[in-house]
């Protein structure tokens, strides 16, 4: 039997004696338990009420099915924001010209990769996005999946890192005057497309 394990069955086999938490927290500090563990343990069941048992609270849950869903959104989203971020940049080069740049031959062919790219993949990613939500709305449950949070923490890492890389990047071109209108809107455009990932996933991490 695992550690936790045991430490579970005792706070049940306590709760459902009548003991109260603030006792068997105190019992378990003296065996040597962190308070985190006791903490844990303890949220992990209601008191015993009359003529019933400890009742347990919902705990998180794996699911192998969920990890293909949340790990192919994650991928969608991925290539989504590469290939937007590529196409804005093509046409903010258009848009503003290097003045050292006599002649700007936009790259048709990137452009036409992205655009390739992003006509399947906008819509899988609506489409499973929206199944999510569904399957959400009629369960509540499906938030505490550890592989939903798990993938929404590494895109929020992601966001937090491109949005940190933009602006470290701004602010040394500020410092060396090469911040032109051109870098700039590239900059502005980076921003954006991770401040969009990151207020829509913020809040997977709340439930």
């Amino acid at each position: 039997m695992a550690r936790s394990d045991e430490l579970n069955d005792f706070v049940r086999s306590g709760l459902a004696s009548g003991r109260s938490g603030d006792e068997l927290a105190a019992a378990l500090t003296q065996a040597g338990w962190s308070g985190r563990e006791i903490a844990a343990a303890l949220a992990a069941w209601l008191p015993a009420a009359p003529g019933l048992p400890p009742v347990p609270r919902p705990r998180a849950y794996v699911s192998a099915r969920e990890g293909l869903i949340y790990g192919l959104l994650f991928l969608l989203l991925g290539l989504i924001c590469w290939h937007v971020t590529m196409l804005g940049f093509e046409v903010i080069e258009a848009l503003l010209p290097d003045p050292d740049q006599r002649y700007y031959y936009p790259s048709t062919s990137s452009m036409r990769w992205s655009m390739a790219t992003l006509i399947p993949t906008v819509p899988l990613f609506l489409l499973l996005n929206r199944r999510v939500m569904r399957d959400t709305a009629q369960d509540s449950g499906r938030r505490r999946s550890l592989v939903r949070k798990w993938f929404a923490a590494m895109t929020l890492l992601l966001a937090s890192l491109a949005l940190l890389g933009d602006l470290v990047a701004v602010i040394y071109s500020l410092l060396n005057g090469d911040l032109t209108p051109r870098f700039a809107a590239k900059a502005a455009l980076i921003a954006a497309v991770g401040a969009l990932v990151f207020a829509y996933y913020r809040g997977e991490l709340d439930d």
